[in-house]
């Protein structure tokens, strides 16, 4: 048994009541309930350290490498580190997703959730793009905003997560920024169209301005579509979204970030969509291949009863003539995923993290 202090010990409280915290039919009750939680902040280190405990029986986190990319000249400011990850939803990997090769012991929100954390606590992005996340109330929420963040959630307004028993409430995207580094000035929440119809698939689309610069940028998460079939559906939510932030960015005046789960391989039409917009958009980790334009082979790597699934389908989209990417965090090896392949005791998703540092163009007639 660890001796703590008073305060390790109130930040060991905070946590096992997330870790405890079963279905929550009332998203108000639950903050209601942590609304004593937020007053104290936490210390990352705290808990990292709290997480690492918890998942002491489980084989180490893997190591992953940041791969340098800069080839101007020193930024003057320090880099923004934005972290894109489909956690995968808890109702969704325990009820519905069929993880075939995966043991249910390794899905325990109990120890899954720690994980997760211990992932982002490692990266220490100053953004944080999430999908898949039905458990933003009563964990991502008030654990985050207690480490100095500003959070956001827009659930998907039928999520697939309300047809399995016990579940959390609905999954939906999540934007989570670190509040002294940044100041919100504008916040939509899109819900996409496809065909002129409202769909299920969920955005949410920022201006921040970066305190140190007082440079201006937008950030979107967002997650399309899933399955083979609804390629033209993906193709159309793609262009609603992008018109969303033409207007948003004022016709690409505004610096923009964008993150998400497209559920599109690089060969469908929405990824040519968005590689071809007038918003001049790039997708930061084609930079990581050695010619520069072609994406990483797998962002996602699952075995399913049909059988095993490898595919690119997670991006950072940036804009290419105001944003530079000074780095990139590498994936996880073959040899790293394991045979079984994703989730696992080691990874507590089916999608890997990607993370990227950014600076600003220093040409300051190409930004507000």
């Amino acid at each position: 048994v660890c001796s703590m202090g008073n305060s390790t010990s109130r930040l060991y409280s905070a946590l096992a009541k997330t870790l405890s915290s079963g279905a929550v039919p009332q998203h108000q009750d639950c903050l209601e309930q942590l609304d004593s939680a937020r007053l104290d902040p936490i210390d990352p280190k705290d808990l990292l350290e709290q997480c690492q405990m918890v998942l002491q029986k489980r084989p180490p986190r893997f190591q992953r490498n940041f791969v340098s990319l800069k080839k101007n000249a020193a930024s003057t400011h320090r880099p923004i580190r934005v972290m894109q990850w489909n956690i995968l939803a808890q109702a969704l990997g325990e009820g519905k997703d069929n993880f075939v090769q995966c043991p249910m012991e390794a899905l325990k929100w109990e120890e899954r959730k720690c994980l997760i954390l211990e992932e982002i606590l490692a990266y220490k992005p100053d953004i944080l793009c999430l999908q898949e996340v039905d458990h933003y109330f009563d964990t991502f929420e008030p654990l985050l905003s207690r480490l100095g963040y500003q959070c956001t959630f827009f659930p998907k307004p039928w999520s697939p997560c309300l047809d399995v028993e016990q579940n959390n409430g609905p999954d939906g995207c999540a934007l989570f920024f670190v509040k002294d580094r940044f100041e919100l000035i504008n916040s939509a929440n899109i819900r996409l169209t496809a065909m002129k119809l409202k769909t299920n698939q969920v955005a949410i689309a920022q201006t921040l301005k970066c305190n140190e610069t007082g440079r201006l940028f937008c950030i979107a998460v967002t997650h399309l579509k899933a399955r083979t079939g609804w390629e033209r559906f993906r193709s159309a939510q793609g262009c609603d979204l992008l018109q969303n932030l033409k207007s948003i960015t004022q016709g690409a005046k505004i610096p923009l970030i964008v993150c998400g789960d497209f559920n599109a391989e690089p060969t469908e039409e929405v990824y040519r969509e968005f590689s071809n917009s007038s918003l001049n958009l790039n997708s930061a980790y084609k930079l990581l291949s050695p010619d520069g334009q072609s994406e990483p082979p797998y962002t996602t790597w699952k075995i399913r009863p049909s059988g095993e699934c490898r595919h690119t389908l997670d991006y950072i989209w940036y804009s290419q003539h105001a944003l530079n990417v000074n780095s990139a965090l590498g994936l996880l090896t073959e040899e790293q995923i394991g045979p079984n392949r994703l989730p696992s005791f080691h990874y507590p998703s089916d999608h890997l993290s990607l993370v990227c540092d950014f600076s600003f163009n220093q040409d300051p007639d190409r930004l507000l």
